[in-house]
């Protein structure tokens, strides 16, 4: 099997104004996953999606024992990664730049051409550069690293089989039922990070907005430079409208050409059949 080369883009926060003009939202119920099933049909993969409404306290579930299972998270740490960077100071905020350095990181084959380049944390967010984040928590360093890996309560919290490896070949697992629990304490304010550092993180985290909702999310592929392991897709992030936000994760099997699209494909999909775009 072998897929394009890209590891896993990058979605994010939208931090602008808006209203809820023009909707007539249908409410959410337990019942509500049964408008997910037909989606993973259309788009014959295999998966779960994930979606939780604080303000009712109501989960919303395709495929509810795979939401339970643990997966590794790939570039979706990239989110706890950049606010650690923050935290710590090893990244000065959103512009702090690194060079890539083809000694240390060389250019694997299924690069995409953008990570060649010097990036700032921001457009590394953007472009899910994997070499940069690899600096990064090697500046971090293990025991920094572990200490808020703990402190985020972020899936089994096991940081064993590499600084720069952890998250993506390494021991680190986490659920798509945990990613939103984590993404709620995040956008919550409640994982001990200082306001200014959670609203960055946010900020660098853009994905799509019109004047009714913003979606904010990261993309994950989990043996993007594998081509003989099973292959994973995530998407994690949340939906707001208004003053209602939506949390929601999704991972699929990544078996043929193209699937790695239908993780965005089926996102807003599944929000449109629950009357939420």
């Amino acid at each position: 099997m072998k897929l394009a080369r890209i590891a896993g883009g990058v979605f994010a926060a939208l931090s602008l104004c808006m209203t809820s003009v023009g909707y007539a939202q249908t409410p959410l119920t337990q019942e509500s996953g049964s408008h997910l099933d037909s989606l993973f049909e259309a788009h014959d993969v295999q998966g779960t999606f994930v979606l939780f409404d604080p303000k009712q306290n109501l989960w919303v579930y395709h495929d509810e024992d795979r939401a339970n299972t643990q997966y590794l998270p790939a570039s979706t740490f990239k989110i706890p990664n950049s606010l650690i960077a923050l935290e710590t100071q090893v990244a000065s905020g959103p512009e702090f730049q690194l060079d890539w350095d083809s000694d240390k990181d060389p250019r694997a084959s299924w690069w995409p051409a953008s990570w060649t380049e010097s990036h700032t944390l921001h457009t590394a967010l953007q472009h899910s550069v994997v070499w940069y984040f690899q600096e990064i928590a090697r500046r971090v360093g293990q025991e920094r690293m572990q200490s808020y890996v703990d402190q985020f309560d972020y899936g089994n919290r096991d940081i064993s089989g590499g600084i720069d490896q952890f998250w993506l070949t390494g021991d680190l697992r986490i659920s798509a039922k945990q990613q939103i629990g984590f993404l709620e304490r995040f956008y919550q304010g409640e994982l001990g990070a200082s306001e200014a550092n959670v609203n960055a993180v946010k900020q660098m985290l853009i994905l799509e907005e019109t004047p009714q909702y913003r979606l904010s999310g990261k993309t994950g592929w989990v043996g993007f430079s594998e081509t003989d392991q099973p292959q994973l897709g995530w998407l994690v992030g949340y939906l707001e409208r208004g003053e209602d936000v939506y949390f929601y994760a999704m991972n699929i099997d990544l078996e043929q050409q193209g699937d790695t699209a239908k993780r965005l494909a089926i996102t807003k999909e599944a929000f449109e059949s629950l009357s939420l775009m």
